[in-house]
């Protein structure tokens, strides 16, 4: 059994992150944010414009945490048993046996999600929020961990299903990419496939922790401690997204969960035994904004959920004393 310290977390989730960094080009803050998630057992949506490494840095990641990795390429005549799976009949054994479909692993990429409509989409949401799936009227448990990383392109309308709100709000994080941050980050894209000689490098790569020990370093997370202070902070934060004047609807109580469990992470990624105000900050517009409804008329007036969530945490006083 290994016996984790602050210390030797840190020094694994640092190890964790240099690693995907090795191979994906992006911000350093986006890969911590997403390890935050996966320590937490959350999932994560990537919404972004194609061709920026959304699906390489699912596969990558899940390479170097030692999992069982899946894919299921999301089209409008995908089906929820090419999902979940079915039972067959298998008439030289007189008995239906079951065929588990690719949600049986420990990540699954969703990509493109929102290329399939709603009733193959809400094949995922037991699995995503439940850690189950129902095969015709069987429960069966998922394999630990499992969460969804899944990717859609916010550009496109034309043969493309919005995500439903119950099933945005399974969603712990949601986040962006974005464009290379300058000239040297796109040089060392193109550096980088010189030197793999190939597309797609993720063969090569080896684990940094094995499944069992990312399995610890979640349960490690569920010992950092929280004052009754961020507590109220992150309360107050989630009502007030409620009461704020653009908004029609605003975060679910889900909502301040996320932000509870991946302020918890964020500490302890960062070598901290308790939660800090700057760990909340850190992931509340990643945590509530995809949980924002804004009224249609700020929407046509360019407003956005991510601004009602800076406006919200400039509003709430941030605890000074904590009990550590």
């Amino acid at each position: 059994m290994l016996k984790l310290s602050a210390e030797n977390f840190k020094k694994m989730s640092s190890a964790i992150i240099d690693a995907v960094c090795s191979v994906y080009v992006g911000s350093e803050s986006l890969i911590e944010k997403l390890l935050a998630a996966c320590l937490s057992n959350g999932n994560v949506l990537f919404e972004d414009f194609p061709g920026l490494g959304k699906t390489l840095l699912a596969k990558v990641f899940a390479r170097v945490i030692g999992s069982d990795y899946g894919r299921v390429q999301f089209t409008p005549d995908l089906l929820p048993t090419d999902i979940t799976g079915t039972k067959i009949w298998r008439a030289n054994e007189g008995r239906f046996l079951l065929v588990r479909g690719p949600i049986f692993t420990n990540v699954l990429l969703a990509d493109e999600i929102n290329r399939s409509p709603p009733k193959t989409q809400a094949a995922l949401l037991e699995a995503m929020e439940e850690r189950q799936v129902t095969i015709e009227g069987e429960t069966h448990r998922l394999l630990e961990p499992f969460f969804v990383i899944a990717t859609q392109n916010p550009i496109e309308q034309e043969g493309t299903y919005p995500l439903p709100e119950a099933q945005m709000d399974r969603f712990m994080l949601k986040m962006s990419p974005g464009y290379p941050a300058d000239i040297d980050s796109e040089m060392s894209i193109l550096k980088r496939r010189i030197n793999w000689m190939k597309d797609d490098p993720t063969g090569d790569i080896r684990p940094i922790v094995s499944l069992n020990e990312f399995r610890q370093m979640q349960e490690y997370v569920e010992h950092i401690g929280v004052d009754e202070s961020i507590l109220k902070y992150i309360a107050e934060i989630v009502r007030k997204t409620r009461e704020h004047e653009l908004v029609e609807i605003g975060s679910s109580p889900r909502g301040g969960l996320a932000l509870l469990k991946a302020s918890r992470a964020i500490a302890a990624i960062n070598g901290r035994t308790f939660v800090i105000p700057d760990d909340v900050k850190a992931v509340a517009k990643d945590a509530l904004s995809h949980r924002i409804l804004l009224d249609v008329e700020y929407v046509i007036e360019g407003e956005k959920p991510e601004n009602v969530v800076e406006d919200v945490l400039k509003n709430v006083e941030v605890p000074k004393d904590l009990n550590r």
